[in-house]
């Protein structure tokens, strides 16, 4: 299974699984669909007012948790049927606090009846058409009449970071060739190595100070025939 870590710009999403073998078509809206169901699961878990947050909240920070972008540094993966048990579990948390249901147009149950209007808003902005959306690799779009195995080969532990962005944008950012906490390890690396070359140097310093032949005294002693003389109490 090739590892998809998906992010849209330089922000980190999720990670996904596919085989070499998938085709970019059935791929491209598979990581559309994870992508806008994140999103609509934390539209929910901020939409309720502050009285269904204190009732809900256990249950909120239950489902931002299966979906959080924290799962990538944890190295798991997302999947759809992720998603929609999370938003399954705030679905019958709120059937168990509003039993007789919400008004037909209360946000929280258009958003579950998939009815939201989001126009000229930016979580209408957030959103991926699954007809428009576009993977990108290494700078290269991957074409949705070909086979991820087209693109990275057919190693089935391959790991690459797949961007996901709406057709027309153009060619996303490429990867810096390190990454943010890479660059810190060797700045860290670096700030070491000073300081070690530092002790040294002045490791140095005093040996050479201490040494005889640095003695500015040693010459004047060698020309009176007086060396080495050492003082000892009777």
């Amino acid at each position: 299974m090739v590892l998809l870590h998906v992010k849209r710009g330089d922000e980190s999403q999720f990670l996904l699984q596919a085989p070499g073998s998938t085709e970019l078509e059935e791929l491209t809206v598979q990581v559309a669909r994870v992508y806008n169901g994140r999103l609509k699961v934390q539209r929910l878990c901020s939409a309720p007012n502050e009285k269904m947050k204190q009732v809900l909240k256990k249950t909120i920070e239950e489902a931002k948790a299966i979906i959080s972008k924290k799962q990538v540094e944890a190295g798991v993966c997302v999947t759809m049927e992720m998603v929609k048990d999370a938003l399954d579990q705030l679905r019958g948390a709120v059937m168990i606090v509003y039993p007789m249901g919400l008004p037909p147009y209360d946000p929280i149950r258009m958003e579950f009846e998939n009815k939201e209007d989001l126009s000229g808003t930016q979580a209408g902005l957030n959103i991926i058409k699954e007809a428009e959306a576009q993977l990108w690799w290494a700078a290269k779009e991957l074409r949705r009449t070909k086979k991820l195995s087209d693109y990275v080969g057919k190693n089935e532990k391959t790991k690459i970071i797949a961007k996901i962005q709406q057709r027309g944008q153009g060619a996303p950012a490429r990867e810096p060739i390190i990454s943010s906490e890479e660059q810190k390890q060797l700045m860290l690396y670096y700030h070491r190595r000073q300081e070690e070359l530092k002790r040294l140097e002045e490791n140095d310093d005093d040996a050479y100070l201490n040494s005889p032949w640095a003695d500015n005294t040693a010459l004047k002693r060698h020309f009176h025939g007086v060396k080495d003389i050492k003082w000892r109490p009777r």
